[in-house]
This record gives structure tokens, sequence and C-alpha cells, in this order.
């Protein structure tokens, strides 16, 4: 229940397209009640806010009136998701169209033979009305709702072609259409499975960010410690966090100390060091020492609910995308009807009898018939996105093409996608009379034993130098400060600007712009403690990452960087990589803001990211692109997935969009020039049915010479990344 109302979710099954979107939503608002309805193609869920005196049962029975399945979403997730066949199907209908098109295949070699019709038929008949049978009833449905959309056209058109060749199979003729309607069908099944492959994939993102709050925690009531549920957690209960556990809820740190992988939150790769009074995510990792944590939210009310939430929001809120074929069906189906009809009703009136009138009034619906048009748009996408995966590019759906090629802006997170994601020793300065490489040594050896991103980062500078460690005794870890020891019977600190207090050394200086953290070396010589050296971290830029930039300004595109680090290493970063744009401080909120405003700004935005934290973003951004060495959640929130991790490809894969749309325009006036001077020929009488089908046929052979053209494609823009 809302303050405007109450609120419903359905589960929707069977949409295909935008129009089956529109269509639902104005039958669902017609229902006496409902004051809000938005229907997501992509969830395949309706979200309605109603009167109170609205009953479900009502709603559903809109949806089924419409010719869609629904139930309620609580429902739906209780229940066993039903097993889709498309890919059976598909696999079918090609097993059976092949041999249809073998002919076809063989004259291009320079052989003629033809199958006997009665086989043609055998083979055509099971996926007309068999495998096609739901573009009748889609279509249907759409006739019903005074609309067109791609269903009704196959279904026509197919049923045509179909039609004429049984018919011209009785009257012995040796002219069949089989294969052309056999054709559309599989190829728009095709198209369908891809479809649904990609909502399966756009679900299971906000089922990966759910995955990573624990089913239970482990609570301290009256002296004792017990497991319980999470749903049975409550705000002041006292959660007991074991070193790499996930935490179950929000809360405050009461007792303990340990540092907590922070970024599925923010992005950035350092640990956060925690103490009492700490405050703590659910979902971020424990990392290091026992935490004894106060519930300060849980629940729906946690961050990580809150991502979750985003995550749903931005993909609600996100426009429907109507296909192009399915508006130019929308007009063209009733045209053909109508000059199909006036055909037949012209030649009666002239007395051309029965026989020649049906003929005309077949050759313009055989002429009409969507084979190029059925052709032009999934050619063309397979084309597109096959090369791009052979070179690393992996392209969800027509969908991502239809916008990627208009982006302007490009905004990219910073950690794990602009740099490398892990930190690196910067620098080593001397503050005593030791030399660097001395220093090197003695802070590489106190670390021998730790899995610290900053011990990893001194052990490696040390073994590129080729420096040997040395044997360390009495080591003891001082969690969330550093580390302890003694190494030529002197005794040895290391770590962060706390410990230097503890030790009595005062407080460190700021960090400069280029440096992210920092740790200090402290000898204690002769009951004297004093700094010997100066150790600065950060996380270094990819090494395309500069290249990338400029070859997307090459292609007339903005660039933005969005990071959750403080705004000096935010700054400097933005003046090495030469972006237009940059912000700092950003949580998944601020993040998914900043996409907004740079759409106003600039117009259609594409965000890069690999992390949990830029799921948000990536999915309200108009093309989400996702590094393929990120996280699951953040390749299910983006419409395409770099698999090879390099940034080169994103101006790459904008350049293939372009090239892929340039395509798909092209073989949509291939596919409707010959409609364009065909269907008056057809309906003057001056087309018989023989040529409709050459001339259709021919079309589709142009549109597809077109988009195999794409495979030549060659990524010019990406020869570094592709010769990795």
């Amino acid at each position: 229940m809302t303050d405007s109302g109450t609120e419903h979710q359905l589960a929707i099954r069977g949409m295909t397209c935008a129009s089956c979107v529109s269509r639902l939503e104005r039958a669902l608002a017609a229902v006496p009640g409902v004051t809000s309805v938005t229907v997501n193609l992509a969830t395949e869920e309706a979200r309605l806010v109603t009167l109170p005196s609205v009953q479900v049962a009502s709603l559903l029975e809109a949806v089924t009136n419409t010719g869609f399945e629904a139930t309620e979403k609580s429902e739906a997730r209780s229940a066993a998701e039903p097993v889709d066949r498309t890919w059976l199907h598909v696999l079918m209908a090609g097993l059976l169209t092949l041999p249809l098109n073998m002919p076809m295949f063989a004259m291009l070699a320079g052989i003629r033979f033809g199958l006997p019709g009665w086989l043609q038929f055998l083979l055509a008949t099971p996926v007309q009305f068999w495998l096609g049978w739901r573009f009748y009833r889609a279509g249907w449905h759409a006739a019903r709702a005074g609309s067109g959309n791609m269903d009704l056209l196959v279904a026509l058109g197919t049923s045509a072609a179909w039609g004429l060749s049984v018919w011209k199979l009785v009257h012995q003729s040796e002219t069949l259409y089989f294969e052309a309607s056999a054709t559309v069908i599989t190829l728009v099944l095709f198209g369908k499975w891809l479809e649904v492959r990609a909502r399966k994939a756009t679900a299971s993102a906000i089922r990966g960010l759910a995955q990573l709050r624990p089913d239970s925690a482990r609570v301290r009531r009256e002296d004792t410690e017990i497991d319980i549920p999470l749903e049975q957690l409550r705000v002041g209960d006292r959660m007991l966090i074991r070193p790499g556990e996930r935490l179950p809820a929000d809360g405050l740190v009461l007792a303990g100390q340990s540092s907590t992988d922070e970024s599925m939150l923010t992005g950035e790769s350092m640990p956060v060091d925690k103490q009492p009074g700490a405050s703590v995510t659910a979902g971020t990792l424990n990392i290091q020492g026992a935490l004894e944590v106060e519930v300060t939210a849980c629940g729906n009310q946690t961050v990580l609910a809150r991502i979750i939430e985003q995550v749903e929001r931005a993909q609600t809120v996100k426009p429907p995308v109507q296909r192009l074929a399915d508006r130019i069906s929308a007009v063209f189906v009733p045209v053909v009807l109508a000059l199909a009809m006036l055909t037949l009703a012209g030649w009666l009136m002239v007395g051309a009898g029965w026989q020649n009138a049906i003929l005309n009034a077949v050759a313009v619906m055989v002429i009409a018939c969507p084979c190029a048009l059925g052709l032009a748009t999934p050619t063309a996408i397979m084309a597109g996105t096959g090369v791009a995966a052979r070179h690393g590019i992996l392209i969800r759906d027509a969908t991502v093409l239809e916008t990627a090629h208009r982006v302007r802006c490009v905004a990219f997170d910073k950690t794990g996608t602009l740099t490398v994601g892990k930190p690196a020793l910067t620098g080593v300065t001397p503050l005593a009379d030791l030399a660097q490489d001395e220093l090197l040594v003695l802070a590489a050896s106190l670390q021998q034993q730790s899995n610290h991103p900053l011990s990893l980062a001194l052990r490696t500078a040390a073994d590129s130098r080729q420096l040997a460690l040395r044997l360390v005794t009495n080591s003891q870890s001082l969690i969330g400060r550093g580390i302890y020891g003694e190494l030529d019977h002197i005794t040895w600190w290391m770590g962060n600007g706390r410990l230097l207090a503890e030790l009595g050394l005062g407080q460190p200086d700021p960090l400069p712009d280029n440096i992210e953290t920092m740790s200090w070396l402290v000898r204690e010589q002769n009951g004297v403690r004093d700094i010997v050296g100066r150790f600065g971290f950060a996380d270094p830029l990819r090494p395309e990452a500069i290249s990338a930039i400029q070859q997307l300004r090459d292609l007339g595109v903005y660039t933005c960087m969005l990071t959750g680090d403080h705004a000096g290493i935010a700054g400097h970063l933005a003046r090495q990589l030469g972006v237009d744009q940059h912000a700092a401080d950003l949580d998944p909120a601020g993040k998914l803001a900043a996409i907004a405003r740079l759409r106003d700004q600039y117009g259609v935005v594409a965000m890069v990211g690999d992390g949990i934290n830029d799921a948000p973003a990536l999915t309200a951004a108009d093309v989400g692109m996702a590094m393929g060495s990120g996280s699951d959640i953040a390749m299910d929130s983006a419409g395409i997935t770099l698999m090879r991790s390099n940034l080169l490809l994103v101006p790459a894969a904008l350049d293939i969009s372009r090239k892929t749309w340039n395509t798909l325009w092209r073989n949509l006036f291939w596919a409707f020039i010959y409609n364009l001077f065909g269907l008056p020929l057809a309906a003057a009488g001056l087309l018989n049915p023989a040529i409709a089908g050459g001339a259709m046929a021919f079309s589709s052979v142009s549109v597809v010479t077109s988009a195999l053209l794409l495979r030549r494609w060659r990524p010019t823009l990406v020869e570094t990344a592709l010769n990795e």
C-alpha cells in the first residue's frame, strides 16, 4: 500500500515487441480503478497502482483478454520458471527450411535442380502452421486491437506465399514459393529466441545482487550466540561477523577491528579499515578480524536493497524501444490489404473474371510478402554482432545497436575500468639514512605473510627489481593499522597514519593528488623511534586508456569519468586522460544522478564499468558496457560486454554499431524499393505472381548481400587490442 493507492506487480508472458507493451498498457489502464500502469518488456512485468477496491482478478482478466498470460509477481517467484522451447522451434524450422533453399544455393554454383512440389509442401506446411502458429495468434490479437505489427505482417505475407504455392501445386505449376514463407518464419523465430535470452540475462542481474546478502545471521542474544534466518533479523540486534563472511545487514561496529572489501558499493579496490564506531554495509566482505555489529538497517532498508531497487527502477523508467519493422508494418499492413482488396474488386468490375482477379490480388500479396523486410533487420544484426563478437565485443540485442549508434557521450567508472583495479607502488621516499632499494626490501620483508593488497603491491615491486627478501621474526599484524616485526635485531613498524599517531610520531601530511594511499616505515633503535621511509600507492591507468579516450574524441564522442574516489586523485587522473568532465566522491546513487545530468547535456549516453556498484548506472544509461574482467552483475546489467577488458574496444563497439545501423537502413531500402515499383505493377496486372515471386526473391538476395558486406569490417580503431 502506498499513499497514492495499492501497488500490484504482475509477471507477463507472451510479449514480443513494443506494440505488445503499448497494447497491454492501454488494456490495463482501461480497468476501472487503475491510476497508473507501466509495462516493462525486458523484465516481463507490469507495475500498477490502483484504488484499494480493485481486485487482482480483474487485472489478470484484462491481460488474458489482450492475448497474454499473467500471474501475480509473488506467485511467479515461487513457481518454477516455465521451460522455453523457442530454441527447439528454431532448430526444427531450420532443419525443415534448409532443403527448400538448397536449389537456390545450387543455382549459385551453376547447378539447376528442383525439389518435387509435394515434398516442398510437406516441408513448408509444418513450419507455416505449427512452428509459425505464434505469429497467427499474435497477429490476430494485434488485428483485434486495431493495430499492425511484425507478427501480423509475417502471418499475412507468408500465408499469401504458401497459399499461392498450394494453388499452383494443385494446378501442376512448377513455380512455387514455399521456401520464401518457411525462410521468413525461421529467421523471425530466431530473432524471438535472441530476445528471450536477453530478457533472462537482464533478470539475472537483480538475482545476482540479491545473492550478495547471506541467508542467515549470527547474533548475540542473552549471552548466547545463535544463527537466525535473515528475515528474523531486527534493528538493534548484535551481529557477530567472522573473517571471510559477508555482512547480512547495515550496522555500526561495537567491538573488534578489521577491514572490509566495499568495492561492491564504492568500486574502489582499497579495503576500508573498521573499528568501533565505524559503519558497515550489507553485502560487503569482512576480510580480517572478527566484528560485533549493531544492526541499524535490515531487509529492504539496507544500502544493498536500495541498489537493487535502483536497478529495477532504472529498467522500468527506461523508455521502451519500438522496433523499426513494427513501426513500418503498422502502416504497411493495412495499405497492402487495402490495395489487394482494391485490386480484386477492380479487376472484377472490369470483367476480368475471378481467376485473373484473384491472381492479380495474390500477386500484390506476394510482392508485399515480408521476405526482404523479415531479412533486413536480422541479417544486419547477425552480421554486425557476429563480426563484433569475433573481435571481443558481445552485443546483447538489436535494441542496443539501435541506441549505440547515437551515443554522444561515454561515461567511465574509474577503478577496474580506466585503471588496472589493484594498487601498485608508485614511489619510495627515503626519510633517513636508507636507500630506496633497502627500504623496499625491509617493507616487503615485513609484509611477506600478508595478503593485503598493499602487501602484494610491495612484494610485486620487490620482485620486479629482483630484490631478495629477509627473514622477519616476531611478526604481528596490527589490524586496521599495519604490521610489526623484528629484523636484524631492530624493531620495525609499517602502517598508516593511525599507526603513526599511536607511536607518537604525529599526523601525516595530506596525500598528494597522484597518491591514493600512503604507508610509513618506522624504526625503533636504542629506544628511539623515527620514520625512515614513505611509500605511495595508487591504482595505475590501463595502458590503452589515454588512446581510447582520444579515439572516442575522433569519433565526435564526449567523455566523462565517474569515481567514488576523492577529488584530488580524480582530478589528477582526469588531466592525464584528457576527459571532458569528471566527478568524484560518488556512490551508486551519485553515479545514477550523474548519468541523468549527462543525458540532459549531451543526449544519448553510454556507461562503461566493471563493478557491482556500477550496475544501476549501467542499467540507467542508454547503453551499458561492461568490462569482461568485471563482476557478473555488471555484465548482466550491460547491453555490451567487452570480453578482452581492453578500453580500445569501446570506440570499436560504437564504430560497428554505426556501420550495422547504416547497413540496416540500406537493407530496408532494398526491401521496399521492390514494393514501391512492384505493388503498382502487380495491381495493374502487369506483374504475374511468378515474376512477383522472382522480384521478392531478388530483394532478399540484395538484402543478404548487403548484410554480408559487414563481415569485411575490420576494427582499425583497435588494432592494439586485437594484437594483445
